[in-house]
């Protein structure tokens, strides 16, 4: 029975983890309806950012943070206005093509410049944990990144909708030739949405790199289960992004559990198919249109 309290309680936290994955995609694509296939790359890329800044000046990786997003930010929003502005009213099939490129650049570009060895972040206290009873444990760690991602989502959402930039995110959603006709620069508002969203995958990489191990190849696993968390909450939904990391984490972490740890991501995907057949819009009603 504490086994499994420590699974649920594991698979929550993790839960956490996801959700930051997932935001920023989810972002993305309610903002300019852009399914950007190198968002996994761009988390890895994030967590090696934070790895050279740790090497440069030898503080703690989670100081690093701050400068991984500011520099992340700039990053997307430059690639927005430099290429993918220019493919956006190509349709979704344009914006496929030409992210997967970006895939392929950043990673091969990343294993070209830091190996293919696995690297790692450290902060000195990755295993330390609270005592909730006998037997029963939660990692200040995993606790941290499920309390930032609540941070981080209720912080967007304050943004989407108190403020004015928050605003022209939802009018360009919502009709983006109404949203120009009204003065609103389509390009600007999706290069700043571009950068939020890449500013959110470098707070979620560079926790990944404290996590665990990372290399440049695991990118395209990240993708998967940021996919999988927004599919499973709900498209557009901001909040959904948190529930449906959760829900991917508990059925990993039970699956696990239930039939043994090597099959603890196929249980998560197992999931991801029965919502998606049942209830294909989600778990959330799409409450926020990013």
């Amino acid at each position: 029975m504490v086994d499994y309290i420590n699974a649920i309680v594991q698979g929550l936290l993790l839960g956490g983890l996801y959700a930051l994955f997932a935001v920023g995609l989810s972002l993305v694509f309610g903002t300019m309806r852009l399914t950007n296939l190198a968002h996994g790359a761009v988390i890895i890329l994030a967590a090696y950012v934070a790895l050279k800044l740790v090497d440069s000046f030898q503080f703690n990786p989670f100081y690093s943070i701050p400068i991984t997003m500011v520099i992340m930010f700039i990053f997307g929003y430059l690639l927005q206005r430099g290429v993918l502005n220019w493919i956006v009213r190509g349709g979704e099939i344009a914006g496929v093509i030409v992210t997967f490129g970006l895939l392929m650049i950043i990673q091969n570009g990343l294993q070209q410049y830091f190996s293919a060895d696995d690297q790692r972040l450290m902060i000195g206290w990755e295993g330390t944990s609270i005592k909730l009873t006998s037997g029963v444990f939660i990692g200040w760690l995993p606790l941290t990144i499920f309390l930032m991602a609540v941070v981080v989502i209720a912080g967007l959402q304050l943004f989407l909708s108190r403020t004015r930039m928050g605003r022209a995110f939802r009018a360009v959603s919502d009709d983006q030739e109404a949203a120009r006709m009204m003065g609103i620069n389509n390009r600007h508002i999706w290069g700043t949405a571009l950068g939020v969203a890449f500013m959110i995958a470098a707070i979620g990489g560079v926790m990944f790199g404290i996590n665990t191990s990372f290399s440049p190849t695991l990118g395209n696993r990240n993708l998967i289960f940021a996919f999988e968390a927004v599919i499973i909450g709900g498209m557009g939904s901001i909040w959904g992004t948190l529930l449906g990391g959760v829900v991917l984490g508990l059925a990993q972490t039970l699956g696990g559990q239930v039939f043994g740890g090597r099959w603890d991501i196929f249980c998560g995907h197992i999931v991801f198919l029965l919502i998606l057949a049942l209830k294909p819009q989600g778990l959330l009603a799409k409450t926020v249109q990013a």
